[in-house]
């Protein structure tokens, strides 16, 4: 018998005996490791999740022996490869850093080795160039384990770190985009409330002019009345809309009756549906109670009632409230249903725009929300409306109003959604939480 041919008995012989003693090795490894005071991630794996594709190496590490003296099989190294990789990318998931992973190859290369030569003492008949070659082997093991699980972190690293950057340039993206918008809205409101001081300062100097009318002088006050009010309304909601922006609007939640507080709402502006001849129902079962904020409800709701009775010519507004969708039980719904001509996105259209954009956001920040279940019946995309060339109702700078909804929404993790159709009108859905985290110190809700 060749010696090539002994060797390569005394190594299957070996490989049989490694594999018989795996799970000594394994178990010796692992206090190994543990006793090791620079490793700390270990320390917290389950046994099966520590030993991971080790068992499957030291299987192809016995193999390897097995064939042995003979030519090397690239699909055994193949093999070796894929499993030092899966066991690399294993350790970055669990948390290791680079120095723990090399640390741990190395108790792992000393514990067979360790298993090695004991074998070799316990053997009188084993040839020493049969364990020099087994000894090779181990090496040859561990370095390429090391390198592919090196590799390994390095390749997720350089991922990681372009995942950062599309996120960072999508981040500066999504915030030049905002600064527009904002600039914008805050562009179109001085516009407004310089368009409303002109006019205020022509009735004033009107009233001024001597040998005026009676009924001029009466109409001079009007309009001067009509465009105060006007004044003092935007400016409200300028004020209400930087509040919002700096953060100084907190969320204070107490049980309320969410039906009575929007009967008094419709009750309070039915005036102002008499004087447009349109019609104002209220819809809704006579209590429904809830705990959130009631004052900012009861924002939003006049908000999108206000624009609403502004821009319908004929028919009315109906103010709703109720359950939400089957399967959702932990919101409630309210709802603000028009007759007027409908958002289309021609040009010139900021409130259709803004609402389109508050849906949008305000959806995203209900799926973000933490604890939320998303409903068993979830609402279809919002999709923009076609573009077309009629007449633009909406005027410019009233977009300020539906972005105070949006924050407002945002503060309470409330959802909008729209439903328009030309010329027979739009239906504006606001998805309330029915209730909030326990209240805080304070009293105001911790923000969630």
């Amino acid at each position: 018998m060749g010696s090539a041919e002994i060797t390569g008995r005394q190594l299957a012989k070996l490989a049989a005996h490694l594999l018989a003693k795996r799970s000594a090795i394994l178990e010796r490894w692992q206090e190994a490791v543990r006793c090791d005071a620079e490793l700390t991630s270990a320390s917290s794996l389950p046994r099966t999740q520590f030993f991971d594709h080790i068992p499957d190496l030291l299987a192809d590490f016995a193999e390897r022996l097995r064939r042995m003296p003979g030519p090397d099989s690239s699909a055994l190294r193949a093999t070796e490869a894929d499993d030092a990789a899966a066991h690399g990318l294993q350790r970055w998931q669990q948390g290791y850093d680079l120095r723990e992973v090399t640390r741990e190859w190395g108790h792992l290369q000393l514990c067979v080795m360790d298993e090695l030569d004991a074998y070799a003492a316990g053997e009188a008949d084993v040839a020493l160039d049969a364990m020099a070659a087994a000894r090779r082997a181990l090496a040859q093991l561990c370095n390429g384990g090391i390198s592919e699980s090196t590799s390994r972190y390095f390749q997720l690293r350089q991922d990681e770190a372009a995942g950062n950057v599309r996120d960072l340039e999508q981040a500066l993206r999504d915030a030049r985009q905002f600064e527009q918008l904002r600039s914008e809205l805050w562009r179109e409101a001085a516009h407004d409330l310089r368009g409303n001081l002109g006019v205020v300062a022509n009735a004033t100097s009107g009233l001024t002019m001597d040998g005026l009318r009676p009924e001029v002088r009466e109409k001079f006050f009007l309009l001067l009345r009509k465009n105060v009010a006007s004044l003092h309304a935007m400016l409200d909601d300028v004020t209400s809309l930087a509040r919002l922006e700096a953060g100084h609007e907190q969320r204070k939640v107490v049980p309320f009756d969410a039906a009575e507080l929007l009967r008094e709402l419709v009750e309070t502006l039915r005036a102002e549906a008499d004087a447009r001849d349109l019609y104002l129902k209220a819809l809704g079962p006579a209590s429904l109670r809830v705990t959130g904020d009631g004052v900012k409800v009861r924002r939003i709701a006049q908000n999108l009632l206000l624009n609403a009775l502004k821009y319908t010519q004929r028919g009315g507004v109906v103010v709703g409230w109720g359950d939400s969708r089957p399967g959702d039980a932990a919101r409630w719904m309210l709802t603000v249903r028009d007759t007027g001509p409908g958002f289309h996105a021609g040009p010139g259209a900021p409130l259709a725009g803004a609402i389109e954009q508050a849906t949008e956001e305000a959806e995203r920040v209900e799926q973000n929300a933490p604890g939320r279940q998303p409903a068993a019946h979830a609402s279809p995309p919002i999709s923009a409306p076609a573009a077309d060339a009629r007449q633009v109702v909406q005027v410019r700078g009233e977009g300020i109003g539906l972005s105070i909804v949006k924050r407002l929404c945002e503060l309470l993790d409330a959802s909008v959604e729209m439903e328009s159709e030309s010329e027979k009108g739009t239906e504006l859905r606001v998805l309330i939480p029915r209730s909030y985290e326990p209240a805080t110190r304070d009293g105001d809700s911790a923000r969630r």
